[in-house]
């Protein structure tokens, strides 16, 4: 009888056993905690990359976008642009600037810009300095004129970036933003590390 005593009491301080609708339920809350904490993970991670999607300019037709062909103030909008086969080559490897200008007063401000970007991120684009020293650069210059914002008449200085990304249906495409203007170091500088992110991002699934 003092055994059966004990074992009593045992039963008794393991508390009651769990029936089969007991253990599902628990499966249940379970199941609803860990769906709850994946979708509070994905939130995150959206909202980051919208967040991280908002600090780069888009590629489309408006007057600050990425373009994949003539912008929305050219006459020729929405035509493709002839990309010469140099531009194309320099982008397998790293974003390119293309800078056609002349040694005047007009073009010295965004000269010295340029000259400042170079020196602190110049190992991550292929910087072309066209002035028309000599036949070579003057042909490169008349290249570059395709890339004229405005269309008509070029005038310079004339600032072209180019770099690759996902155009509206995903595909990676050379996009490319240029001005006649001069703009100063915080514009080209904005540019040029858009141009640099967009690159590594997207060199590895471009098909030139």
């Amino acid at each position: 009888m003092t055994r059966n005593a004990s074992n009593t009491a045992g039963n008794f301080f393991m508390g009651p056993k769990e029936n089969g609708v007991d253990k599902i339920s628990k499966m249940a809350r379970a199941s609803v905690k860990l769906i709850l904490l994946i979708v509070m993970a994905s939130s995150i991670l959206a909202f980051g990359a919208l967040c991280a999607s908002e600090d780069h300019k888009k590629v489309g037709s408006g007057e600050n976008d990425w373009w994949t062909s003539y912008p929305a103030q050219s006459p020729s909008s929405g035509s493709e642009v002839n990309h010469s086969s140099w531009v194309l080559d320099a982008l397998k490897e790293k974003p390119v600037v293309i800078y056609v200008h002349k040694d005047c007063t007009t073009c010295r401000p965004q000269t010295e810009a340029l000259a400042g970007i170079v020196n602190e991120s110049g190992d991550k684009f292929t910087y072309y300095d066209l002035v028309g020293n000599d036949s070579k650069e003057i042909a490169m210059a008349q290249d570059a004129v395709a890339y004229d914002p405005n269309g008509g008449v070029t005038y310079v200085p004339l600032t072209v970036i180019l770099t690759l990304a996902p155009d509206s249906e995903g595909k990676v495409q050379v996009v490319w933003h240029s001005t006649e203007e001069v703009t100063g170091k915080d514009w080209i500088k904005e540019y040029v590390d858009d141009a640099i992110y967009y690159h590594e991002q997207n060199s590895g699934s471009w098909k030139p």
